[in-house]
């Protein structure tokens, strides 16, 4: 035999061998299953767009891989979720990024930007900045900034979510300020105080035994057709659709750090893909759902729609934009987002804001024909 072919045949031997050896671990690296706790219940609106998200990534990955949604208090409790990623206890959570408003103020900017960030962005023109105004680049360095070693996907818009479910009609903020009023925790919640709401921030699943028993007089938490299916109108009957504390909020995937690093590239991309048209379908989803909701509430449960007292918006506006000051002050990470989406509203609100308007009057107009 020649030395030639000696030596073809000990590279196609070791070849083999290392191929065999390899072959378990590339197999085990291909299929990965990333089991994700909700922070809310299973029946949410939220979990059915998060199971459609998960069906996508297991399409665009061939089954490579697959995302199990778990409920709430699956593994840890709600308030652990974020934690219990970043440790690897689970692999994903799902929530509303300003619940870790208590890590970094910063996360309130993109989980609920109060008050539209107080420069007018609504739920659609957010998009723009996260996509394509430099939002993106921050929100991952958000996660360096909190210390936790967490990979985060923005999978669901939603927005402006509705002033909420009192027990009587409100004529203005005196009236208002009659209530103990359940808000989203952080800043948005914390603007409620300082116009002299009772604020208490709780979370989803809480709201509705904590009216039953009195804890609190009046809620929100999103808009009519997720407040329908905790069953707000159970107890409460009158709605205002209008308001500013979450005109933006999202709800984020969030992956431990070495299980996404573990991922391909091309799974990776999957990821990415996934969540944006998740972006999309969400909120195509919501307009549907929540204009079937409405109409089934006001129709079949007694539920009466009232427009928000006007001296709502300055106030509330006039706090929101001082705690944003104040944050901006404090925490320079927190400033540097809130610039970044002060510098996208100067170029992109007065356009949008413009465009809007006659929107807003068809829409309006057609539905005064319905009533």
């Amino acid at each position: 035999m020649s030395v030639l072919k000696k030596m073809m045949g000990t590279v196609a031997a070791t070849g083999v061998g290392a191929v065999m050896l390899l072959a378990p671990a590339m197999v085990q690296a291909m299929e990965v299953t990333i089991r994700v706790q909700s922070v809310i219940p299973a029946k949410a609106d939220e979990v059915t767009m998060l199971n459609e998200f998960a069906a996508d990534v297991a399409a665009l990955t061939n089954g490579e891989v697959k995302i199990e949604v778990l409920p709430a208090g699956a593994v840890v409790g709600v308030k652990e979720t974020l934690d219990a990623v970043d440790a690897g206890l689970i692999e994903g959570g799902f929530a509303w990024t300003h619940y870790w408003s208590g890590k970094h103020p910063a996360a309130m900017l993109f989980g609920s930007p109060v008050a539209g960030a107080g420069v007018g962005i609504d739920n659609i023109a957010f998009l723009s900045w996260f996509q394509y105004g430099g939002g993106k680049e921050l929100y991952d360095e958000l996660w360096d900034e909190m210390g936790v070693n967490v990979k985060g996907f923005m999978l669901q818009p939603v927005g402006p979510e509705a002033l909420g479910w009192f027990k009587e009609p409100i004529e203005s903020m005196d009236d208002f300020r009659k209530y103990r009023f359940r808000t989203p925790p952080g800043i948005p919640g914390q603007t409620y105080k300082d116009i002299g709401v009772a604020s208490v921030a709780m979370g989803g699943g809480d709201i509705l035994p904590a009216l039953e028993k009195g804890t609190i007089d009046a809620a929100e938490w999103c808009c009519p057709k997720p407040d329908s299916v905790f069953g707000f109108q159970k107890v409460l009957k009158h709605y205002y659709l209008q308001g500013l504390h979450q005109v933006v909020v999202n709800a984020d995937l969030y992956i431990n750090g070495d299980v996404y690093n573990s991922l391909t590239e091309h799974q990776k991309k999957a990821l990415e893909v996934a969540a944006n048209a998740s972006l999309s379908k969400a909120m195509s989803y919501r307009i549907f759902e929540n204009g079937k909701a409405l109409k089934d509430l006001t129709e079949n449960h007694g539920v009466i729609l009232h427009d928000t007292p006007a001296d709502y918006f300055p106030a509330y506006m006039n706090a929101a934009r001082a705690s944003l000051e104040k944050n901006a002050a404090e925490n320079a990470f927190f400033g540097k987002v809130w610039q970044s989406q002060k510098d996208f509203a100067a170029v992109a609100v007065p356009f949008w804001a413009g465009a809007q308007a006659s929107n807003a009057a068809l829409g309006k107009a057609f539905a005064d024909s319905v009533k």
